[in-house]
């Protein structure tokens, strides 16, 4: 396991992806003085997000599947919770935007390799609400995390 979003597991055999880009942001607020520099305030946290670009292989490693199961958690507009293969918990993400390129085709249309990017935004503010569908055991071990 290189990775769970829920319960969609990131491995060779669902969906792997090549690299992990993460970009955290802080906000700022300044204020224009008379003859001095801007006042800056720092306000907190901004938004944090993650970029999940990978392959998959039909033949040889993943499927298709996984894809379509991205996107019906994405449809469901639910925040899910983040587990590195480490154990790691990253908090509640939300899937934004999911690109798939097919290239390389078997004579039926099937496309040999599939590259893909997946954008997630972290959305933690307590609300329980927002957590996608789990089961009995796993929702309460999130609830107990928040």
């Amino acid at each position: 396991m290189m990775l769970a979003l829920g319960m969609f597991v990131f491995s060779l055999h669902t969906a792997a992806y090549q690299e992990m880009q993460r970009q955290t942001n802080w906000r700022h607020s300044t204020n224009s003085r008379i003859g001095t520099n801007p006042a800056s305030q720092f306000l907190g946290l901004g938004e944090d997000a993650i970029t999940l670009p990978g392959i998959i292989l039909p033949e040889l490693a993943g499927t298709v599947l996984s894809l379509d199961a991205l996107r019906q958690m994405a449809g469901t507009g639910k925040a899910w919770p983040m587990v590195e293969g480490t154990g790691r918990l990253c908090g509640l993400w939300v899937i934004e935007n999911l690109t798939e390129t097919r290239t390389i085709f078997f004579p039926n249309g099937a496309a040999r390799r599939i590259e893909f990017t997946l954008s997630l935004k972290r959305v933690d503010d307590g609300s329980v609400d927002l957590l996608g569908a789990t089961t009995g055991a796993g929702m309460n071990i999130v609830r107990g995390l928040l």
